[in-house]
């Protein structure tokens, strides 16, 4: 289990994984946090957005502008982030832009494998669909619980063909 703590100067008034129905922060805001309870974890970067239904922890979505998140999905365009809590529509928290990071997969994900969207929106998975690699994601473990580890570099998606 993951306890991501903030190691900003300043006062992050919520927590990584914590959902809450008022804004705290900025839309936008990048934190970075260290997981202090799993050493293998580490360090990670965190952008605050406010969520959309249907999300759970783990579940793959698109970050607007605005801090604004879709569940990512086959064709999407954007800047990818994977939800630290179930931060469902109207409520504000945390997404996963750069580290190690538990991803909603599909059930044929592979260890080590491309990440691409799916028409199962937040989840991925590592079978090639033209337009839709994420670039800047790669799978690392096996499925575990439906979700699988993926290491991050401030992931995107823009749909163009990747042959």
């Amino acid at each position: 289990m993951s306890d991501w703590r903030a190691t900003e100067a300043h006062v992050v008034p919520q927590g990584i994984t914590e959902t809450s129905t008022t804004s705290k922060m900025p839309m936008g805001t990048v934190v970075k946090a260290q997981d202090v309870a799993t050493s293998s974890v580490g360090a990670g970067e965190f952008v605050y957005a406010k969520g959309v239904a249907s999300t759970v922890a783990g579940s793959v979505v698109t970050i607007d502008e605005a801090g604004v998140t879709a569940l990512a999905g086959a064709n999407a365009k954007g800047r990818i982030g994977v939800a630290m809590s179930a931060n469902v529509a109207n409520q504000y928290g945390f997404y996963q832009v750069s580290g190690t990071a538990s991803a909603k997969v599909a059930s044929g994900f592979a260890d080590n494998g491309v990440c691409y969207l799916t028409s199962t929106a937040g989840t991925i998975d590592d079978a090639d669909v033209a337009g839709d690699l994420i670039k800047g994601m790669m799978g690392r473990s096996a499925i575990s619980s439906g979700k699988a580890t993926v290491e991050m570099n401030r992931p995107f998606v823009d749909d163009s063909a990747d042959d």
